[in-house]
């Protein structure tokens, strides 16, 4: 059986993008970017905001085969071009409040002309009407991270 999704629950990636820091950082903190690569394969961005500071708002309007759902968020920390730290916020609970509640915390390393992204996802709360199974959280992560390479390589 499928381990589910729940708090405390842990998902790591790395990944090295044939690109410089400054633009694979802006990726992350440009709504214009963020629109692009955001969310599992298949899917596609409606609006697309961050605030890029401390307590900013993010919100992403995901879309894509069989869903169409906000994403909520709110950045907790920022140092350009090194390190984001952001909660990402899903699905709303009968009362309002996100269902499902991650702590995002990404790494940005010159590697050569390139850059090493670090990426630790800790759940902080996930109900159990919307558990997954954690190789779902990862397919999509994965499944973000391939459409990010693909942006990059069309931006870069």
């Amino acid at each position: 059986m499928a381990a589910i999704v729940k708090a405390g629950t842990e998902v790591r990636f790395e990944r090295i993008f044939d690109a410089p820091r400054d633009l694979v950082f802006a990726c992350w903190t440009d709504a214009r970017h963020l629109k692009a690569w955001w969310g599992p394969a298949g899917s596609e961005n409606g609006e697309t905001r961050i605030d890029p500071r401390p307590g900013g708002d993010i919100f992403i309007q995901m879309r894509g085969p069989g869903f169409d759902h906000p994403m909520g968020g709110t950045v907790e920390e920022i140092d350009p071009p090194r390190r984001l730290v952001f909660l990402s916020k899903a699905f709303r609970n009968p009362d309002g409040s996100w269902a499902f509640v991650n702590r995002n915390t990404v790494l940005f390393e010159d590697v050569g002309t390139g850059t090493r992204v670090r990426l630790h996802t800790l759940v902080l709360s996930a109900s159990e009407e919307f558990a997954v199974p954690v190789d779902n959280m990862k397919e999509g992560w994965a499944g973000s991270l391939d459409r990010l390479a693909a942006h990059l390589a069309k931006t870069a």
